[in-house]
This record gives structure tokens, C-alpha cells and sequence, in this order.
């Protein structure tokens, strides 16, 4: 590797395996063209040689990538055999932010737009789909589920990589197999959609983590929790802009398909912007690779001679990150993590049931109240609007009061919102302001859960599980809507007053969860959390 961590080991094998995977995609646009014909209908049209060509072409070019990419395991097992163990040594915490700080921020902004857009484009498709395919709302929803449950296997598969492989590795991979995926905008059948929607999830589902994990390991501790939360929050908005704007520029031109077909320009994207892209540099002083962890902090700090060097095993504390690597999954739920890991975990999956399920079903529910459904939908937007200054506010507490205890604060309001529905519903209370207050609640609640889950999920964990544990807390998330949508066939949702009791119990038991085991880490060094976390 080279000292400035920028540069592949084999470039030659990554670009030419970067062309494959391009060249794949492109033999499937002489069948999308001739969808021109057919108002872009290409239902029941036959496989042709140069797309079964392509789809081989796709994979063997992800080997070819991960191959220049990523060939350094024998450096790194050697260079940690040199040194006995591991020093830490790590961008200066005392540094101002400078440019290149800020460069990484707006690449990682690009990326985790791009986690976002994915999701977020399935409501535009599924219209346009169902219509091509002759298929029922429901059965279109199984697209929803699919995607969903392609994001929780990536997130933890591509978390797991970035504890191996490293972090930037694993974005730049997420973002090959992701402009791979592209092609399932020329599938003539539902059936090969779902199978191409699914490795679309799974190769978009981390980048959203392992974004965060980045950040976390390279910004200035003074710095990191508003930089991490702001980073959710406009990385999420850039998302759902980006999805809308193309369904509502080019679907109407290309129809549905062009929505998938983004994943070429869009995964592109952060591939061109590699080099402004480093690899950790607490991931390479733990894998024993220091050279090149120096160039790094020398990148971000300026000068050589500013980037100190010091033992941070403390007599008495367990030095985590010299722990054994294979216990992986089995550390964060047994070991000295466990409490707040269960505690994240919980909070995710009820977030996911109240983001997915609950709101997914609130219209209907609402006009079952008596709300007009028009009036309905624009309670929703009004209160939707409210969302975007509570991140404004969210950044600010995390910041300059406390990390936990604002996601705590968060969670709670978000189990009082859904208390307030179940109030409503039982008490059958008809008064409008009530409705909106609650739902404005539940909205900027909700929002300010997930801005804080993650990056938090970020700052706890020890350099060599951080991908992982941060993959495992969004999976968390994912699954939970994926619950919700499978209890959302069940009919939980039908049922107004009890769909929101036992969210807001479980949200509520989350919070409890956390508020025992959290620690606080506003300001405060990465290394010095891991000894408060393992006192």
C-alpha cells in the first residue's frame, strides 16, 4: 500500500475490473432502447446474449476490483507480527477543522445520500411497476420487503468488511456491486427485479454505517458529534431530494425503470471522488499498518511532527482493540458491550416498526378518525415541515449537552407521541389540534432518533468491531421494518390503539435500555470511551 493510503495496491486489476462492471451494465441498454418502442414496457421480451454476457461480466469485475483493492491481509498479519502491539496514535482532537475535513464531509455526504436514495425511490417504482407487470399492490410490496431485507444483510456483511478489509474498501465496493445492480432497471420479469433489488439494498444498506464509522475515526473528538449528526441529517434530505427529483424529471420521460438505472451515474459518482476518500487511520495503526496511518494524519493535521504517538493501554483496562479479531458478532452481544448493543438494537427495531408500520398506516388510520383524506395527507406534509428544524435542534443538543441523553430525550418523546394516538383512538377524541400536535411529535421524534442512533452507535465501539457494531445497530433499524411490514399484512396496523400501545412500550423499553447502559461521549476521545465503557 502506499504511504498515502490513497493509492491502490494493484490499480491496474481495480480499474480494469471497474470497466467490467461498466461494460456489464451497458449490454443491457440495447434492450432498454428498444423499449422506446413499447413505451419502455420491456415485460416478457427475451434475455439476449449481451445481457446474460453482461450479468457474468458484473461479478467477475467485482473480483477483479476487490483484488486491486484490497490484497494486503499477508502486510497487515506481517506488520502486526513486527511490532509486539499496537500504539495509537491518531489525528490530533485538538485540531481546528481544515479543508480536508471538509472534503471528506462532503464525499460522505454523496454516499450516504446515495443509501438514502434506494429506499427512497421504491414508492416512485412500485406504481409504474405494478401497471407493467399486471401485478397487485400487495404482491408490489414484496419489492419493499425484498429491498429491506437486502439493507439488513448488507449492513452487517459491509460492517463486518470494513473491520477487515477497511472502511474506505468497503464503501468503494458497497458502490461497484451497487452500480452492478443498475441493470435491474432492464429486467423483463418481477421475478428477476426482486433478485437484482435485493443485491440492490444489500450493496446501498452499508453504506450508511460505514460512512458514519469513517467520520468518527478521522474528525477532531470536539467536532464529532455535531459533524456526525448533521452528516445523517442532510445526507437523509440530499436522499429523498435526489429520489424525487428524478421520478419527477425522468420517470415521466423513461418510466419507472430509469429510477434503477441511476445506480450507475450515482455509484459512479463515489468512485470518481475516490481520492478524497481515506482510509482510516485508527484501522490502519490496528492492523499494524503505521506508515500509513501517518500519512493519513498528516493529511488531516497538517504536519508530521504534530501527530503524537502515545500507549493507550492504561494499567488495569482491557486494550480492546488487541483483543482477538474472530470473536466478531459474538463480542458486541456478550462482552463488555453487550448492555448498550441490546439497548441500541431494541431502540432500532422499534424505530423501524414506528417508521415503516405505524406512519406507513397513519393516513388510513387518521381518515378512520374522521380526518378527510386530503386533509389527512396535508397533516402529514405540515407536519413533516416541523421535522427539519428539530434536526437543527437535535445537532445542537448533541453537541452542547449530552450525546445519550439526547437520544434518550428522543425516544421518550417518540413513546409519548404514540401513547398520545393510543389516547386518542381510546378516548376517541375528534379535536384536530390534538391530531396534529401528536403527529408533529411523532414525526420530529422519530426524525431525531435515527439522526442519533447511528452516529452514536459509531463512537462506542472499539476500533477493530466498529463497522460491525455500527452495521448491526442499522440492520437493527431495517429489520424493524421489515417486522413492520410483515405485521402490516397481519392487520397490527387495522388495529389503531394497539398497533400504537406496543410500539410506544417497546420504544419505551429501548429507552430504559439505553439510559442503563449509555455512556457519555460528547468531546470526548474514542480511545477514552472504549475505558469507560470496560471499567
Amino acid at each position: 500500500m502506499s504511504k498515502n493510503a490513497l493509492n491502490f495496491p494493484h490499480p491496474l486489476a481495480f480499474w480494469f475490473g471497474c470497466l467490467m462492471i461498466v461494460g456489464g451494465v451497458f449490454a443491457h441498454m440495447p434492450m432498454f432502447m428498444m423499449g422506446q418502442h413499447t413505451h419502455w414496457h420491456m415485460v416478457g421480451m427475451p434475455m439476449t446474449t449481451e445481457m446474460w454476457l453482461g450479468m457474468a461480466a458484473i461479478p467477475i469485475g467485482l473480483a477483479f476490483a476487490a483484488y486491486g483493492m484490497m490484497p494486503r491481509l499477508s502486510q497487515m498479519r506481517s506488520a502486526a507480527a513486527g511490532d509486539g502491539g499496537h500504539l495509537h496514535f491518531h489525528v490530533a482532537d485538538s485540531v481546528a477543522l481544515n479543508k480536508e475535513h471538509w472534503k471528506l464531509v462532503a464525499v460522505l455526504v454523496v454516499a450516504l445520500a446515495v443509501d438514502v436514495m434506494k429506499p427512497a425511490t421504491l414508492g416512485f417504482v412500485v406504481p409504474g411497476m405494478s401497471e407493467e407487470y399486471g401485478i397487485s399492490k400487495p404482491s408490489a410490496s414484496l419489492l419493499a420487503f425484498v429491498a429491506l431485507t437486502g439493507t439488513v444483510v448488507g449492513s452487517i456483511v459491509w460492517g463486518r468488511v470494513a473491520d477487515v478489509f477497511g472502511r474506505r474498501s468497503a464503501i468503494l465496493m458497497g458502490a461497484l456491486m451497487f452500480i452492478g445492480t443498475a441493470i435491474c432497471g432492464a429486467m423483463p420479469s418481477f421475478n428477476w427485479n426482486l433478485a437484482m433489488c435485493f443485491l440492490m439494498g444489500a450493496s446501498a444498506g452499508g453504506l450508511l454505517p460505514i460512512t458514519f464509522t469513517l467520520m468518527a475515526e478521522t474528525v477532531p473528538a470536539a467536532h464529532r458529534g455535531w459533524l456526525l449528526v448533521a452528516l445523517g441529517g442532510v445526507g437523509t434530505s440530499a436522499g429523498y431530494l435526489a429520489a424525487s427529483g428524478a421520478a419527477a424529471t425522468l420517470e415521466p420521460m423513461f418510466s419507472w425503470r430509469v429510477l434503477w438505472l441511476l445506480g450507475l451515474p450515482t455509484g459512479a459518482l463515489i468512485i470518481m471522488l475516490y481520492r478524497f476518500i481515506p482510509e482510516s487511520p485508527r484501522f490502519l495503526s490496528n492492523v499494524g499498518l503505521e506508515d500509513a496511518a501517518r500519512a493519513v494524519l498528516r493529511k488531516f493535521s497538517g504536519n508530521a511532527a504534530d501527530v503524537e504517538v502515545d500507549d493507550d493501554t492504561h494499567p488495569g483496562t482491557p486494550n480492546l482493540d488487541a483483543l482477538p479479531k474472530a470473536v466478531g458478532m459474538r463480542e458486541l452481544l456478550r462482552g463488555p458491550h453487550a448492555a448498550i448493543s441490546w439497548g441500541l438494537l431494541t431502540c432500532g427495531m422499534a424505530w423501524g416498526l414506528a417508521n415503516f408500520g405505524f406512519l406507513l398506516w397513519l393516513p388510513v388510520n387518521l381518515t378512520e378518525l374522521g380526518v378527510d383524506p386530503k386533509a389527512a395527507s396535508a397533516l402529514l406534509a405540515k407536519s413533516a415541515l416541523f421535522a427539519l428544524p428539530g434536526i437543527a435542534v437535535v445537532v445542537w443538543m448533541y453537541h452542547r449537552w449530552s450525546s445519550y441523553k439526547s437520544l434518550v430525550l428522543f425516544v421518550g418523546l417518540s413513546a409519548l407521541s404514540l401513547m398520545a394516538f393510543w389516547a386518542i383512538s381510546v378516548m376517541q377524541v375528534r379535536a384536530q389540534s390534538a391530531t396534529i400536535l401528536a403527529t408533529a411529535s411523532l414525526l420530529v421524534s422519530i426524525s431525531g432518533v435515527i439522526a442519533m442512533l447511528i452516529p452514536y452507535a459509531a463512537e462506542i465501539y472499539p476500533v477493530h468491531l466498529r463497522g460491525t457494531g455500527s452495521g448491526l445497530i442499522a440492520a437493527g433499524s431495517k429489520f424493524g421494518g421489515m417486522l413492520g411490514a410483515g405485521l402490516g399484512v397481519a392487520g397490527l396496523f387495522t388495529h389503531f390503539a394497539l398497533s400504537a400501545l406496543v410500539i410506544a412500550v417497546a420504544t419505551a423499553i429501548a429507552g430504559v435500555m439505553i439510559w442503563r447502559a449509555g455512556v457519555e461521549t460528547r468531546g470526548r476521545r474514542l480511545e477514552d470511551i472504549q475505558r469507560m465503557i470496560t471499567r
